[in-house]
């Protein structure tokens, strides 16, 4: 799908993002409201989408708001928080049925810009404070879900491995904030935080499906009034110079099975010229199941249950898990450093480059098949300030040589190892 059919509006405070196709028997309605992560306000972000959607003025509990969305013919409704680069992303998702294929017309969208625009600016609240049965729920959820990163091993030991890597930058803030950060979070001072981020933070609202431009556009005007808020870009000031210093942290604790997790810095970002060769060191790295870790760590040493690498494509940072017994971290560490070098010393065939260069450009276009996909693929160019279409994307990644992908492992950095294992040594 050509990213050339997304229409963007620009209005005071939000832009609208209007992808009109006859592709889907569904519109989807995304708002996406993004900020600069910082200490402070992760915690109250964190908890701040989860009490907007448990209660309305017009729908005072979850229960009657979901009850609603099952009128709206099952309508899917939910929301949830990202770290794109050092950004904190809130967002909302409306999948709604097209009434052009019902037996009746009745208005879905407009309905669901409405809801959408209610669950945003009408919340359920007591003078200056939200409702503090709603509130105080759902701080206990919060904090329930934090905890369940922490049981989850391999969550946590990403979660660490970033921290570790990042200490003092502000992508090191997890996505759902601190825990000891929220019990002090009141209905006050979370309604006080929510009036900051209608006048300051930056909304993008996206709505993909067979829509008529011009009257989704007039519904978005009505229901997204908004004031004008100067545009927060964030400077490459906080991001750390790559250096040849490896950091290691071992933690241990009452678990069986390791897990091995090394943090590289690039000096790439989304957007970047050589971000595309990246892309592709990355797939060959270990992105995909013929790359070379998962081949050389986990199916010619069956040293690993898992062993893969994934980019953090607007903060520059390849990162690379594997799940291991403790007995063998060393041997290991060592495949895994050896198979960067390959990289590096460019120890890949043109048959590796064009198999990873094919799956990348089917990896996007199965991304670009769902409307949720292409909502995704077009934030990026949000995050990175650029505008990059997909016909760009798969002419420069079919265009990239082994030198490219040589070259751009020259400007990969080993930093941090982090090793989460048992309590015996």
């Amino acid at each position: 799908m050509p990213q050339e059919l997304e229409t963007v509006i620009e209005r005071p405070g939000i832009k609208f993002h209007l992808v009109k196709t006859k592709k889907y028997k569904t519109n989807l309605i995304v708002l996406k409201i993004k900020a600069p992560l910082n200490e402070e306000d992760a915690t109250f972000r964190a908890l701040l989408p989860y009490v907007l959607e448990s209660g309305t003025e017009n729908f005072n509990t979850s229960t009657e708001l979901h009850s609603y969305l099952e009128e709206l013919y099952g309508a899917h409704f939910y929301s949830d928080l990202q770290k794109k680069g050092e950004y904190h992303v809130i967002s909302f998702w409306l999948e709604i049925a097209n009434d052009k294929f019902l037996a009746t017309r009745d208005h879905l969208l407009r309905k669901g810009i409405a809801l959408l625009s209610e669950i945003i600016f009408h919340p359920k609240r007591k003078g200056d404070s939200f409702d503090p049965d709603i509130a105080n729920k759902e701080k206990r959820t919060l904090k329930q879900r934090i905890q369940s990163i922490y049981d989850d091993k391999m969550r946590y030991a990403n979660l660490r491995l970033v921290e570790e890597m990042c200490k003092g930058e502000p992508y090191a803030i997890p996505v759902y904030g601190l825990l000891e950060k929220v019990d002090s979070i009141t209905p006050e001072s979370l309604f006080a935080y929510y009036k900051r981020v209608l006048k300051e933070d930056e909304f993008d609202l996206y709505i993909v499906g067979d829509i008529d431009v011009d009257e989704v556009t007039r519904l978005c005007d009505e229901q997204f009034p908004l004031e004008e808020r100067k545009r927060i870009t964030l400077s490459n000031s906080t991001n750390v110079s790559p250096t040849n210093e490896e950091k290691v942290v071992v933690e241990r604790q009452d678990i069986m099975q390791g897990k091995l997790n090394i943090g590289y810095r690039t000096t790439v970002r989304y957007g970047d010229e050589g971000y595309f060769a990246l892309q592709v060191f990355n797939g060959i790295f270990g992105g995909f199941p013929h790359s070379k870790l998962f081949i050389n760590v986990r199916e010619k040493e069956s040293l690993a249950y898992y062993a893969a690498s994934r980019l953090e494509s607007h903060k520059g940072l390849l990162l690379v898990m594997t799940g291991i017994e403790p007995k063998n971290y060393e041997k290991a560490l060592s495949i895994i450093k050896e198979q960067m070098k390959a990289m590096k010393n460019g120890d890949f065939s043109e048959e590796e480059l064009s198999q990873t260069k094919a799956m990348i450009q089917n990896q996007m276009l199965e991304t670009f098949d769902t409307s949720r996909g292409i909502v995704e693929v077009l934030y990026h160019n949000i995050i990175s300030a650029s505008n990059v279409t997909l016909e760009e994307w798969n002419v420069k990644i079919k265009g990239v040589t082994k030198e490219d992908v040589i070259q751009i492992g020259n400007h990969i950095y080993e930093d941090t190892i982090y090793f989460l294992t048992g309590l015996e040594a």
